[in-house]
């Protein structure tokens, strides 16, 4: 029976590409679905182990179906499939839109539908489909459109995550093809410049997400701290302080992107761990009406801002920004959130990181935030 709700809110989970990139083999996707219920990762939510590029052998097999590498992947992937459902978790994979990956595997350009069954096979709960080497003169969104189709008539519910990069104007299009995620960025590498710079293309396009078609703003690179192979996108990188990754994760929360985990979980420390499962942060990313935010610009728009998401129990989730390289006053008046001073109505205000309830407030409320570092509140109405 079709699982009616498959992607209704964002999905959660890890993907192997931002830390291990091609270095990825059968015993790593083992023991990170077991790093996933032992840590408590799977109890916060996670749910998606995900394989990303280099999976595969360098070419098809010998009727066109895609191979599993057998030095990586000895047992083939209807046994890592298994071996992930047995812990409660959900299985997912990779393929790309184009004749290749953007690794250099052979992609499904022209084998959709078979892919799509082979994938059924083997117990595939989740595709992110890329874009690298589709025919110059190919329309990527019939592509996208066409693999859809085909997951939609596999057998199997299989989550449909689009990364085709906010190409071809993907959000004007992508929820009629029917995917879960568009990826509406380019690629996400583990520094400040790189959360910042993505973070704020996204500021226009908040209103086209929602239930069953989330804007994917990439994956998250909490607790990597530079521990990465990316020899693809330049070499390893120094990583970001746990300021910064904090802010990265309330910035992907509070905008209804996917929160795919991007580090080594079988290594991650406890500041990472409380970061990635903090319960009021996760509860704003997985509230049912997915309900984008809008933005209330401060003193400096590209750096200094607030981020307001209506909440379906009436509450709101309020971000507040500061970006910058400098300590700055992050104002936020309640009559651009639609609360009048005269009607006598004010916040009750908890910080959802110190989980502390900082008390009732009108008309505005005011923070000091060090650079780099934000403050996420969830906010019930008080009246009177």
């Amino acid at each position: 029976m079709q699982n009616k709700y498959l992607g209704i809110t964002p999905p959660m989970g890890w993907n192997s590409w931002n830390t291990f990139t091609h270095a990825i083999n059968e015993e790593l996707i083992k023991e990170t679905a077991d790093a996933m219920v032992a840590s408590g990762l799977k109890d916060a939510g996670y749910e998606y182990v995900v394989i990303d590029d280099c999976w595969s052998l360098r070419q098809r097999g010998q009727n066109g179906e895609l191979v599993a590498d057998p030095e990586k992947f000895p047992h083939g992937m209807k046994a890592v499939a298994d071996y992930v459902h047995s812990k409660g978790l959900k299985f997912g994979m990779y393929s790309c839109d184009g004749t290749h990956t953007c690794a250099g595997y052979p992609g499904s350009f022209e084998h959709e539908f078979q892919d799509a069954a082979t994938f059924a096979s083997w117990g595939v709960d989740y595709l992110k489909y890329d874009n690298c080497y589709k025919p110059a003169h190919m329309d990527g969104e019939m592509l996208y459109k066409r693999m859809s189709l085909a997951l939609r008539n596999c057998g199997r519910d299989i989550l449909f995550s689009a990364c085709n990069w906010g190409h071809d104007d993907v959000w004007s299009w992508i929820q009629g093809s029917g995917a879960q995620l568009f990826r509406s960025t380019g690629d996400i590498v583990d520094s400040w410049e790189s959360i910042k710079n993505l973070a704020l293309s996204q500021m226009n396009k908040t209103a086209y997400s929602g239930p069953f078609c989330h804007n994917d703003i990439d994956m998250l690179v909490v607790g990597m701290y530079g521990g990465s192979n990316d020899e693809y996108i330049g070499g390893k990188l120094g990583g970001c302080t746990d300021v910064e990754y904090r802010t990265h994760f309330s910035l992907w929360a509070i905008m209804n992107s996917p929160l795919m985990i991007g580090c080594d979980i079988r290594k991650m420390n406890q500041v990472t761990k409380e970061t990635l499962t903090n319960p009021d942060v996760i509860a704003i990313n997985q509230d049912i009406e997915c309900r984008g935010p809008y933005v209330v610009p401060g003193h400096d728009p590209a750096a200094i801002f607030s981020l307001v998401k209506p909440m379906s129990d009436g509450s709101l989730a309020i971000g507040m920004f500061n970006l910058g390289d400098k300590k700055a006053q992050v104002n936020l008046p309640f009559w651009d959130m639609g609360i009048p001073a005269a009607a006598g109505v004010g916040l009750e205000i908890t910080d959802c990181w110190s989980h502390e309830n900082e008390g009732r407030f009108t008309e505005r409320y005011a923070a000091s935030i060090e650079p780099h570092d934000c403050k996420l509140l969830r906010a019930k109405v008080s009246l009177g």
